[in-house]
């Protein structure tokens, strides 16, 4: 009988085997969807809630534990104990054998084991390995000629079904040593900054346009000074702390700061870690309304980087947004609007061309004496009466006293690329360059990566604006696509998130707008996400047959693959990330 009892044992260890590959794979899934969610336990429980049926309390396991209670209650008079660990055994196999449904995920950005990651790792081991080890332990070692699968199976399944909680607790018991951690490098980070007295600060914050300003601003001020700037979207307070410990050297003259803000309370951090000393402020818009609960919420937050600025300190704000223009509430600091209206603005824009190569306008700097004069007290372009005040806004150009304008041509596509364009050239003419060197930096910038940018794909031109995640943005896009005169025009996108109430209505409307410009064909991504994208499509009287449905990015590229000749335009307009996918 030794050999009967050692298949019975074997079948144990495959158990064990299997269990543990399945815990492997979906513990991994759920780090990743723990980090795209940005280490925040609110957000990740908002998505587990999301997917109760499927992550919280997948119908695989449940079903499991039942059938070994139900084996465990009413087949043991029935059945001998050896057949009982057969059957086990196969659902076991039928139902936990395969890892598809993770291992099969394509990603758009994949897990990445950095140093907070991996603690957080370490921690749900420490807190989960000891209920498999001990029902292991007991299983083999009950004191019965087989080892007990009962006690075997209900401990690895309850392992494995207990992993997102044991995640939630794991990162809140972690918690207090990241903020230690993060302490440490913010109390670095503001002793490098208190260490560089000639260091001049420049902060962007906006709901939208802060990456792509801060990228003009670098073009621009890179023609006279020493820059650091912060890559990417590196907006938050460990990612600027990143810069400015690891990258802001000594001989540095300028760094600019990308601010993000998702909650109240976001920009005042930042601004601790780094005082600014000129303030960007691009726009107030419905980005991330379901965290902040309304424009006024945001605009306050935004608001937090003028309030944060030195007695002389300079504002250059965008005047054309309403929102942005009631910031400028302080006396005791320089403001200037700078937007496309001539009105609202010190700095505009005239006489503007938007086709697809790029764009084109006039940059016009208002005289200071006509821009004091025709402004109200409250929100006064008062760069030179603070100047004189303040030893901190020394800075003065020809440009901004006599006035000017330039005739500038950028391979930048979308009227917001204009826009930006103006706030940089506000930077620089703050910061003492003239004119003509303003020009030439603007015509040199390269579109920023991700957001409408122009490639070019085996004949086939691609508009990639897959980090924009916006109203005004979105639509722009579509505009940009429809001004392309070759090819046939295609759009691919998941519809926009995280407007709050607004959400629908917003998506609605940006089908409208696709409807109204009348692209060749449409993938919306995610049936669910994209009802209110379809639904503004079809009062457009957009054409149905013109519109796929798919579940991911992946099947649209393929989909679309199949259509594309020599000359057609591709749109990719937002991407979620990965906790969003539908397939």
């Amino acid at each position: 009988m030794s050999w009967y009892y050692a298949a019975i044992e074997a079948l144990c260890w495959v158990v064990i085997f299997i269990m543990l590959r399945h815990a492997l794979f979906r513990g991994k899934y759920l780090l990743h969807i723990f980090q795209q969610n940005g280490y925040k336990l609110n957000e990740f429980s908002a998505w587990l809630v999301r997917r109760w049926s499927t992550v919280m309390l997948p119908v695989p396991h449940l079903a499991l534990i039942l059938l070994t209670l139900v084996a465990n209650q009413y087949l043991e008079p029935l059945l001998t104990t050896s057949a009982i660990s057969v059957i086990l055994f196969i659902f076991t196999v039928f139902w936990f054998g395969s890892v598809s449904e993770y291992s099969s995920i394509q990603v758009k950005k994949p897990l990445v084991f950095t140093p907070r990651m991996i603690r957080l790792t370490a921690v749900v081991v420490l807190l989960g390995v000891w209920i498999p080890v001990t029902g292991t332990a007991y299983s083999f070692y009950s004191g019965t000629l087989f080892p007990d699968m009962y006690i075997l199976v209900i401990a690895w399944i309850f392992a494995n079904l207990v992993l997102p909680y044991l995640l939630i607790l794991a990162a809140a018991l972690a918690y207090p040593v990241e903020m230690l951690i993060q302490y440490r490098f913010k109390r670095m980070a503001r002793k490098k900054i208190a260490s560089m007295p000639d260091l001049r600060v420049i902060a962007i914050t906006g709901s939208y346009g802060k990456t792509s300003t801060k990228f003009l601003l670098d073009s621009v001020l890179k023609e006279r000074f020493r820059v650091c700037t912060t890559p990417g979207s590196y907006n938050t307070p460990m990612g600027i702390c990143k810069v400015i410990n690891n990258d802001l050297q000594a001989g540095d003259q300028i760094l600019i700061l990308e601010m993000g803000a998702r909650y109240t309370g976001n920009i005042d951090e930042l601004c601790r870690i780094a005082p600014p000393d000129i303030a960007v402020v691009t726009n107030v818009g419905v980005a991330h309304l379901e965290s902040f609960g309304s424009l006024e919420a945001i605009a306050d937050t935004k608001g937090a980087l003028i309030r944060h600025l030195p007695p002389g300190g300079t504002a250059l704000l965008n005047g054309d947004d309403a929102l942005v223009r009631g910031m400028a509430t302080r006396e005791d600091h320089s403001v200037i609007f700078a937007g496309i209206t001539p009105e609202n603005n010190r700095i505009h824009a005239k006489d503007i061309i938007y086709d697809e190569n790029g764009c084109s306008f006039t940059l016009v700097v208002k005289p200071a004496s006509s821009a004091r004069g025709n402004e109200s007290t409250a929100n006064r372009d008062n760069v030179y009466l603070v100047a004189e005040a303040y030893p901190v806004a020394k800075n003065k150009t020809d440009a901004l006293v006599q006035g000017g304008s330039e005739r500038v041509t950028m391979t930048l596509l979308g009227e917001h690329s204009v826009q930006n364009a103006l706030l940089a050239a506000a930077a620089g003419l703050t910061m003492g360059l003239r004119l003509p060197t303003i020009k030439v930096a603007l015509q040199k910038a390269q579109p920023v990566e991700h957001r409408l940018e122009l490639k070019k794909k085996n004949g086939v031109l691609v508009i990639d604006d897959a980090f924009n995640s916006n109203p005004v943005g979105a639509k722009n896009a579509v505009s940009v696509l429809a001004a392309f005169k070759t090819g046939k025009k295609y759009v691919i996108t998941p519809g926009m998130i995280e407007l709050g109430d607004l959400q629908d209505e917003e998506n609605r409307q940006f089908g409208l707008h696709m409807a109204n410009n009348a692209p060749d064909h449409i993938y919306l991504v995610g049936e669910s996400q994209t009802r209110p994208v379809y639904d503004g499509l079809m009062e457009g009287g957009y054409p149905k047959e013109n519109i796929t449905v798919v579940s991911s990015l992946f099947e649209a590229n393929d989909l679309l693959h199949d259509r594309l000749t020599d000359g057609d335009v591709v749109l990719y307009e937002n991407d979620l990330p990965d906790s969003y996918s539908e397939g």
